[in-house]
C-alpha cells in the first residue's frame, strides 16, 4: 500500500484542488458551489486536502466501474495504462498534468520506464516543489523516461546478450542517452549524468507500447 509522504504531497498539492473542484462539479453539477468552496479550500490542511482528493478519485472510479466493465489489459495507451495501474498511477496522472497525453497517445510505439509511486515519493522537497511549479520541467523529467520503440523484457534480454559489452543504449524522447545494463544481477537504467535506477517490474502492456517500473526518478539536472 502506497503512503503519501510530505515531499510527495508538495508535488501533488497544486493538482489536488483542481481534482476536488472537478469532482464536485461532476457529481453535483453545481459550479456556483465551487466558487463558494474556493475561499475555504485554501485553508484546508494538506492531509485533509489529500484525503478529499483521493476520496473523490475513489468515488469517481466506482461510478465509472458501475457504468462499464474495466478495459482489457493493453487496450489503453501508455498514459491511460499507467493511470489505471496501482503501481504507476502517479506517473500517469503527472503525464496528463504535464500535457504529455497528446504526445504519448500517438501510435508510437513507446517504451516507458516509469518510476513507481514509491519512487516519486522519494523525491526531495526541493525537487518536488520545483516540478509542481513548472509543468514544462515536469514534462522534461517524464520524457526522460520514455524511448521510442517497444522493448519488452525478452527484447531487452536478447539485445543485452547480443551486445559485446552487455549494454544497450537507447535515446529518450528528448534525444538524451540512457543505458541498460545488468549490475549485481539486476537490470539498471543509467544516464550520462551518473543517475541510475533499477528496473523492478516488466511488461505492463499498452495499446501503443509497454511500461516497465523503476525504483527511482532519473534527475535531468
Amino acid at each position: 500500500m502506497f503512503t503519501l509522504n510530505q515531499n510527495f504531497s508538495i508535488l501533488l498539492e497544486p493538482f489536488l484542488k483542481k481534482w476536488v473542484y472537478n469532482w464536485i462539479e461532476e457529481f453535483t453539477g453545481c459550479r456556483p458551489l465551487l466558487h463558494l468552496l474556493n475561499r475555504k479550500i485554501n485553508y484546508m490542511k494538506k492531509p485533509i486536502l489529500i484525503v478529499a482528493a483521493l476520496l473523490a478519485i475513489s468515488l469517481f472510479s466506482n461510478k465509472v466501474s458501475a457504468q462499464a466493465a474495466a478495459p482489457a489489459a493493453g487496450s489503453g495507451d501508455v498514459v491511460a495504462t499507467m493511470a489505471t495501474s496501482d503501481n504507476y498511477n502517479v506517473a500517469g496522472m503527472l503525464a496528463r498534468v504535464a500535457g504529455l497525453s497528446g504526445t504519448l497517445d500517438a501510435a508510437g510505439p513507446y517504451t516507458v520506464f516509469a518510476p513507481t509511486n514509491e519512487a516519486f515519493g522519494k523525491l526531495s522537497a526541493t525537487k518536488a516543489d520545483s516540478l509542481a511549479k513548472d509543468p514544462a520541467k515536469l514534462a522534461t523529467v517524464l520524457k526522460y523516461h520514455v524511448v521510442s520503440g517497444k522493448y519488452t523484457k525478452a527484447d531487452i534480454i536478447k539485445a543485452l546478450s547480443a551486445s559485446k559489452d552487455r549494454k544497450v543504449e537507447l535515446k529518450t524522447l528528448d534525444g538524451q542517452n540512457v543505458t541498460l545494463s545488468v549490475v549485481g544481477g539486476k537490470l539498471q537504467l543509467a544516464d550520462d549524468h551518473g543517475n541510475t535506477a533499477l528496473v523492478t517490474a516488466f511488461d505492463l502492456p499498452a495499446s501503443n507500447g509497454v511500461v516497465h517500473g523503476l525504483d527511482a526518478v532519473l534527475d535531468t539536472k
